[in-house]
């Protein structure tokens, strides 16, 4: 276990000496453990507290049955049984409820069955607000860290953010069951497929992240032939994040090590059950569905993630069996990536 590294945001990043500082500062801990706290006001706190109330609602005052009818066939947002997530062809057992972008059904991308477009079918109206609130406060803080970490590298402060304008956010909100004497794994060793992760956990305890190790080449997740799912599963190496008040964690996605070509690593990690329940929220600011990533080195070349079949890609591999995933191949909907991959905008 490692004591991680906590920093307070600014109000404002102006591009400031002091900003720059802090973005050194920020690259400098990721790259030490990778993963950094940001410390929290009792604003933030008590919004944060008012999702994690609506998390534990959901998942206790709603039957199987009930929670089971929350899901689209459009979208990949919605409820998630304990089991039904796969990392590495291994059933994970956390319970999940995954919010994607809302975008209604009379939207023309949804009308022009772009995948992974639909509703978020909400439990009721009081989940939706906490959630909502819990990402929005989140999303400021992702667009502040990403600004200080272009000036930490000596990049143009907007860098990382054209990319993430109307970003692709979203969030998966989770239950993990108490350890039990045959299943104490939660989710199996992964990177995430996106940018930035931002995450809220309770007291209990069970996440480990894999600092980067001298000489250790990490997946380049994005390659169909490099997957991280169980990556370094067994391995030596692994920190506990121990759960801290009033902080919420950050570690880098596989976009941010494709960006700036390793100088930032996606950073490793998994969960264990514990001998209580745990309930956390990750959050991921994204990139546009629609955004054209290119490594900062090589800004003409060939080499390129469009970001909407990235994340299209990851969510089909997770849930092979997901009715989502059946209609994305049954109306050929990849189709309609390929027509935005060579009309895409470039950002």
């Amino acid at each position: 276990m490692t004591e991680l590294r906590t920093f307070r945001l600014p109000e404002i990043v102006t591009g400031s000496d002091d900003d720059v500082e802090l973005g050194r500062q920020l690259i400098a801990a990721w790259q030490a453990d990778g993963i950094l706290q940001i410390a929290t006001d009792a604003v933030q706190d008590r919004t944060t507290e008012e999702a994690m109330e609506a998390s534990r609602r959901f998942f206790h005052g709603l039957s199987l049955e009930e929670k089971s009818r929350l899901v689209s066939d459009l979208t990949y947002a919605g409820y998630i049984a304990s089991g039904e997530e796969v990392t590495d062809g291994i059933a994970d057992y956390s319970e999940i409820f995954t919010v994607c972008k809302d975008v209604p059904l009379d939207d023309s991308r949804v009308v022009d069955q772009w995948p992974c477009h639909g509703p978020v079918p909400w439990p009721d109206n009081l989940y939706r607000d906490a959630m909502r609130d819990f990402m929005a406060m989140l999303g400021e803080s992702g667009e502040k860290i990403l600004k200080l970490t272009a000036l930490g590298f000596g990049l143009d402060i907007d860098t990382f953010t054209r990319l993430t304008a109307d970003g692709w956010h979203h969030m998966r909100v989770l239950r993990f069951p108490t350890r039990s004497e045959t299943v104490d794994r939660g989710i199996g060793a992964h990177t995430d497929y996106g940018m930035l992760v931002l995450a809220a956990q309770d007291d209990v305890g069970g996440l480990y992240v894999r600092p980067p190790i001298e000489g250790e080449e990490r997946p380049r997740n994005w390659l169909p032939d490099e997957s991280a799912a169980g990556c370094f599963q067994d391995a030596e190496g692994w920190n506990l994040v121990e759960p801290v008040q009033h902080v919420f964690t950050v570690f880098p996605g596989d976009i941010l090590q494709f960006l700036t070509g390793g100088q930032l690593l996606s950073t490793p990690h998994k969960v264990l059950l514990n001998n209580r329940e745990r309930f956390t929220m990750a959050y991921f600011h994204e990139p546009n569905f629609e955004a054209v990533v290119r490594p900062l080195d090589d800004p003409h070349g060939d080499d390129v993630i469009h970001y909407g079949t990235h994340f299209t890609n990851m969510f089909m591999r997770c849930y092979p069996d997901r009715v989502t995933t059946r209609r994305i191949e049954n109306e050929d909907r990849l189709t309609v990536l390929s027509e935005l991959r060579s009309g895409v905008r470039h950002s």
